[in-house]
């Protein structure tokens, strides 16, 4: 009984992706084919709007309680990261300013998403398997979510006005959203860790509860994803553009963060930090701040990055039974 339960977890744990990604299309096509159901659909959407930022916020908290202060470490690699990914950003952002009308607007979009997208959290243990610094990948990590809780509120009300608010509003409005998410669980963490050892303690003991939650908030957000290329009447074509615009924002920055890494020794790391990217709060940003069918580049952007670095793995494993022989 217990090798089955074994077989049964390691399975889930290997294909939570893919699992996610089929439940959560599923459900919403479910749910749009039966027209009995479309009543509770608005009710249903408050609550993934309001589940969702908690399920992420737990996530990040139980993960940041494996983190201790003392194992940030900033390298010089993590200045050129921040400069390119936040200047990338901000650069596409006054492209979309000045020329709103501009071709290939949701390809421009899709790849700002996928730019500002803070790292993931399970990137040090990825990082750690390829033989790079898990340590300078979790410093990088909570830069440059405090970058993303500053620069998000301070970019999307430009490209995305809010109806009947002015910018400061817009900006506090977003600002309150994410930086609780982003930056509260962190500082949430360490003030466990010092005021409440014991506590901390037995958090340890959960702190793989955080791939489950992270894999019933992929659910919900593949679920959203799903309801906006359903209602997205804009046709075949723009989902082609933010396939396309994900997968080379992806190839893009895997491969800056490596040739910035490799000057400074670390191209393991900081290929990682910056091409690893927290997919979940992408997708998450993207139906809640921008143009919702934008929040599908997220999901794309999960497979490549997920595909990638399963390629990583399997090279990084033979070359350590070649080195055996």
């Amino acid at each position: 009984m217990g090798e089955y339960r074994y077989t049964f977890w390691k399975f889930l744990k290997d294909w939570a992706l893919i699992i996610g990604m089929i439940v959560g299309a599923s459900l919403y096509l479910v749910y749009h084919a039966i027209p009995a159901l479309h009543p509770a659909g608005p009710v249903l959407e408050r609550i993934v709007k309001h589940v969702q930022p908690v399920l992420l916020f737990a996530m990040l908290f139980l993960s940041f309680n494996k983190i201790a202060p003392s194992q940030m470490r900033p390298h010089r690699w993590m200045i050129w990261l921040l400069l390119f990914q936040c200047g990338l950003f901000v650069g596409l952002a006054l492209l979309l300013i000045f020329f709103p009308h501009i071709p290939l607007r949701y390809g421009i979009e899709s790849a700002m998403l996928c730019i500002i997208c803070p790292t993931a959290t399970a990137c040090a243990v990825v990082t750690g398997k390829l033989g790079g610094n898990m340590a300078g990948v979790v410093t990088y990590t909570v830069l440059i979510n405090l970058a993303v809780a500053v620069l998000v509120p301070l970019i999307v009300p430009l490209i995305h006005p809010m109806a009947g608010l002015s910018f400061s509003e817009a900006f506090v409005k977003i600002l309150a959203k994410v930086f609780p998410l982003l930056i509260m669980p962190c500082l949430s963490a360490w003030l466990v860790r010092y005021l409440l050892p014991k506590f901390h303690a037995w958090l340890l003991q959960y702190t793989n509860l955080s791939f489950y939650i992270w894999a019933v908030s992929l659910t919900l957000a593949i679920l959203m994803s799903t309801r906006a290329i359903v209602q997205n009447d804009s046709g075949a074509s723009i989902l082609w553009e933010i396939g396309i615009s994900s997968l080379l924002a992806c190839a893009l920055q895997f491969w800056v963060g490596r040739s910035i890494g490799r000057r400074y020794r670390s191209p393991i790391s900081a290929g990682q930090a910056l091409g690893q990217k927290n997919t979940v709060f992408g997708i998450w940003m993207g139906y809640t701040f921008m143009t919702p069918v934008i929040s599908v580049a997220g999901g794309f952007y999960s497979i490549w990055h997920n595909c990638y670095n399963t390629w990583q793995m399997y090279r990084k494993r033979k070359r350590d039974e070649a080195k055996q022989q």
